[in-house]
């Protein structure tokens, strides 16, 4: 046997430093301590659904675990039932035209395309517009492609809706990808078909491809439905979206989600994915086609609950002088930080005094500052109970 005369040593690649630091497992770690402490944390700083996922889709998937076809590699873009189901979902929902086979790529959750998209589209050093306050995992993205970013500030003065004309001619001119989400995390807005028309006009003249994140797409209140990108005339000419199960139907430990769009991008993503993947296991896919094509009835109960919740909690707040919108989409909810705190200091205290626990604004980005973003994913009387036990602080009388 070789002597081995010095110690051996793992040296990471450069990029790994370059990577942003995971803002949510500080989060946990907080959270966890405190529960370790012995005390009762009402946890709404994350977004992790809290209900089960429908039973008839758990039935599928122990019907379809069943078949052998599945116990072999899927198909490496994925089962055209569900590419098919993805599209018709589309049609009935938001009168969108896709060709299953074209422009519907199947994730390993939205997050994946997410990411993969930048590595795809930037090569080192090109830039992609941002939304500030926004999704982290989008920087994620840039870092690993080794780009740049310009940050688009959303503000409550413009609807938390980026301002086009705000952006600088040089980024307008250097710009190859820009991320949208609406409804939006974290500030909960929502987009009407306006501002998706106008962004296809801006895309469109600066050559830029636009990536709309549509987690949230089912979850609008109200009377209204959510908006997606690709009602805008010329959308797919211009970009993509991205949707994902998890909120809808509470499948997010299931990882399901799809890149629909332009044909092109699809087409790349795909190249990508091959590389990568062999596509999900078929049970789930068949599970998921289930979800997508079965009555509707689960989407709109879960919808009503998260409506329910949220005017509970708001009802709640305002009754100890918290004073906030009610969010329009999504399941969080957008509150400022009374004065005198910063967000992060904010949250600390709620988790320390009234464990409590709520996300920092400025964990989504500099413009995030003065916020933080609670997540409506616990019963209607644990919503209540939170909204007392930070009025028993005494901070807005």
């Amino acid at each position: 046997m070789a002597k081995i005369t010095k110690p051996f040593q793992i040296q990471p690649a450069s990029i790994m430093s370059q990577l942003p630091t995971q803002f949510f497992a500080t989060l946990v770690s907080k959270v966890n301590r405190q529960t370790a402490l012995g005390h009762d944390v009402i946890n709404l700083g994350q977004g992790n659904p809290d209900l089960p996922t429908p039973s008839h889709i758990v039935s599928k998937l122990k019907e379809a675990a069943e078949n052998p076809l599945y116990h072999k590699y899927s198909p490496f873009t994925g089962y055209s039932f569900l590419k098919e189901a993805i599209a018709k979902r589309y049609k009935e929902d938001y009168d969108v035209d896709l060709d299953p086979e074209t422009e519907v790529a199947i994730l390993f959750g939205g997050k994946t395309g997410l990411v993969q998209l930048p590595q795809i589209l930037l090569n080192p050093g090109d830039l992609c517009l941002v939304p500030d306050p926004g999704y982290p995992d989008y920087w994620s993205g840039v870092a690993l492609a080794q780009a740049k970013m310009s940050f688009m500030p959303l503000r409550a003065e413009n609807r938390f809706l980026p301002d086009y004309e705000a952006i600088s001619k040089a980024d307008r001119e250097n710009a190859k990808l820009m991320f949208l989400n609406y409804p939006n995390n974290p500030t909960a807005a929502a987009a009407p078909l306006s501002f998706y028309e106008d962004t296809v006009s801006f895309a469109a003249n600066h050559g830029i491809v636009v990536a709309s994140d549509f987690a949230y797409g089912a979850i609008g209140f109200d009377g209204r439905r959510p908006v997606s990108f690709l009602q805008a005339e010329g959308a797919k000419e211009v970009g993509l979206e991205f949707y994902t199960l998890s909120k809808t139907y509470n499948m997010a430990g299931w990882r399901v989600g799809f890149a629909l769009g332009n044909a092109k991008l699809i087409s790349l993503i795909n190249q990508l994915q091959d590389h990568i993947y062999v596509s999900l296991f078929g049970g789930i896919q068949a599970a998921a086609a289930e979800a997508l094509t079965a009555p509707q009835q689960c989407v709109e109960e879960l919808v009503s609950t998260y409506a329910s919740r949220r005017d509970a909690f708001f009802g709640a707040i305002h009754g100890i002088g918290w004073e906030a919108d009610k969010p329009a989409g999504s399941f969080f909810s957008w509150l400022p930080v009374p004065k005198g705190f910063t967000s992060v200091s904010f949250a600390d205290m709620l988790l320390e005094q009234a464990h409590v626990a709520v996300a920092p604004g400025i964990g989504f980005g500099t413009h995030g500052e003065g916020y933080v973003r609670v997540g409506l994913l616990s019963s209607e009387e644990r919503l209540r109970e939170a909204a007392a036990r930070i009025g028993s602080l005494g901070l807005f009388r």
